[in-house]
């Protein structure tokens, strides 16, 4: 199997240190109204497959249930040799009120890091499906599972293989959440693909700015599910710091993170376990249109939509039956 990568980037700018700071993608996307009613992603557990996480940054170490290594010898070495999964695991669960840094989406959930990039942001498709297979499988010390598995990462190639293993994931209740790419042209009629991202199967996130434009380098397609923000993210980076990065890359936790928030919520209120399907309906019903195609926007932009109710007062009880 060739190798996989991360999908190019943007590295703005890094902050040595920050006052206690919501980004502006987690208010857009209106994750304190959720906050508000005590919905955090309390122990839900994402696993971030990427290129490991610092796991001694003080937005962080609570956050994080355990990990492991799919890029070499030593299984328990996740620390991260780039800073790109730092910077994705922040904008996930970073601690809100610890009074410095940044809040994440789903600001009490765990994280489980899986390291399957190296220090040079590229990893072995093997080693993906390792981990995608392992998450999968996994259980903490208290019967926890995953339930949202995060991959800002891609490439060209369709690998069977991989295929099969988000299938698995997805048969299992555990959501796959991914990138869609950052080789756009700025034309919403255009095609670009990048996998794993355009399978129907999973998640398939594209970028907007703070102006809720469409960001240039955002991948349009036919398998688009929702946008979030990805431009100037603000987030943890290794060494206690801070950093600005762009891209796909980045508006992928946001709904990462939205998703462990809106399991807890869900199954709060329909008082069990949801489907893969009905937690993928309700994440659609958190979204409002921007005003793009289908293409450019899959089902809109993340946004959550707090207490919102049916003619009759009380929320509704079906679940929708959108698909992916």
């Amino acid at each position: 199997m060739s190798q996989v990568h991360l999908i190019p980037f943007k590295l703005e700018e890094v902050v040595q240190t920050a006052g206690e700071e919501i980004p502006y993608g987690i208010q857009m996307i209106n994750a304190p109204a959720a906050w508000e009613q005590e919905y955090k992603g309390k122990d839900v557990v994402v696993a971030v497959l990427d290129t490991g996480c610092d796991v001694n940054h003080p937005d962080l170490k609570d956050r994080i249930i355990g990990g492991r290594n799919f890029t070499s010898d030593d299984p328990e070495d996740y620390l991260d040799g780039h800073y790109h999964g730092t910077h994705v695991a922040g904008t996930i669960a970073a601690t809100l009120n610890n009074k410095l840094g940044v809040a994440g989406v789903a600001p009490e959930a765990k994280l489980l890091i899986l390291r399957v990039l190296g220090k040079d942001g590229s990893g072995s498709y093997q080693g993906i499906i390792d981990a995608i297979n392992y998450a999968v499988e996994w259980r903490g010390d208290n019967g926890e599972r995953v339930r949202v598995i995060s991959m800002s990462l891609g490439g060209p190639d369709d690998i069977p293989e991989m295929h099969e293993a988000i299938k698995n994931a997805t048969q299992n209740n555990v959501m796959v959440v991914c990138a869609a790419g950052n080789e756009g042209d700025d034309n919403e009629r255009t095609d670009e693909q990048a996998y794993p991202g355009y399978y129907k199967e999973v998640v398939q996130v594209g970028a907007v700015d703070e102006q809720k434009h469409l960001a240039k380098f955002s991948n349009t397609n036919d398998e688009i599910d929702l946008v979030a923000p990805g431009v100037n993210i603000l987030s943890t980076y290794p060494g206690e710091k801070y950093a600005k990065l762009s891209g796909t890359s980045m508006a992928t936790p946001h709904v990462s993170g939205a998703v462990a928030v809106l399991i807890l919520k869900e199954e709060a209120e329909f008082g069990r376990e949801l489907t893969d399907p009905e937690i993928y309906a309700q994440l659609c019903k958190n979204t409002q249109t921007i005003g793009l195609t289908k293409k450019g926007e899959g089902n809109g932009l993340l946004y959550f939509k707090m207490g919102e109710r049916n003619g009759s007062g009380n929320k509704k009880e079906e679940t929708a039956t959108v698909q992916k």
